[in-house]
């Protein structure tokens, strides 16, 4: 999908009433979202029950993949073959064909959003921070937290609607969960009811 900016589904809507109702017992005292919908969407789930103030940052949006958004995997493979090899490669400073948007390199994408992160931590020294984003800037931040090359291919999960938890510690990200969905299991949902 990259920056086609699409509403999310009704599983997505679930998702996010799941994540909201998970984090309800917990503060944190800044909610910031990428501005593509669906991210937007699952933030504002957040901050319904909070009267907290919504910040939009564009910086957080998911990679951008240029000729690629919209297309399966084989579609990809047919229609641009040598950039789909370079994608599969993980060649983190491949160019990615011309589409609607114009495409971003890993190594872009990582430089757009690990600043950011760390930026929203650095203006809101001491303050807890709930960021709402996509797959691609979690993986960023995972990588950057642990210090994993660009180029090393991605052995971990990043899943939908998860917790994930990070800390600043001087100015570096720090993982401290990973991948929290048991809000997401139909018994959980059943509790949150």
């Amino acid at each position: 999908q990259g920056h086609l900016d699409i509403d999310l589904n009704d599983e997505g809507r679930r998702q996010a009433q799941a994540l909201a109702g998970a984090l309800a017992g917990e503060h944190f005292d800044v909610l910031v979202s990428s501005d593509l919908a669906r991210a937007a969407q699952t933030a504002k789930a957040l901050g319904e029950s909070r009267d907290q103030p919504l910040y939009i940052d564009g910086r957080l949006r998911e990679r951008c993949y240029g000729g690629f958004e919209g297309l399966l995997y084989a579609e990809i493979e047919a229609h641009f073959p040598k950039e789909f090899a370079a994608w599969q490669a993980r060649d983190v400073d491949a160019e990615l064909p011309q589409g609607q948007n114009r495409g971003e390199t890993f190594r872009q994408f990582y430089d757009r959003v690990v600043p950011a992160i760390l930026g929203w931590a650095e203006d809101n020294p001491g303050k807890s921070l709930a960021l709402v984003a996509h797959g691609g800037v979690l993986e960023c931040a995972y990588r950057a937290a642990l210090g994993l090359p660009l180029e090393t291919p991605r052995n971990f999960k990043v899943l939908n609607a998860s917790i994930n938890r990070f800390i600043v510690r001087d100015g570096k990200l720090e993982l401290v969960s990973w991948g929290e969905v048991a809000h997401l299991r139909p018994a959980a949902m059943d509790e949150l009811g």
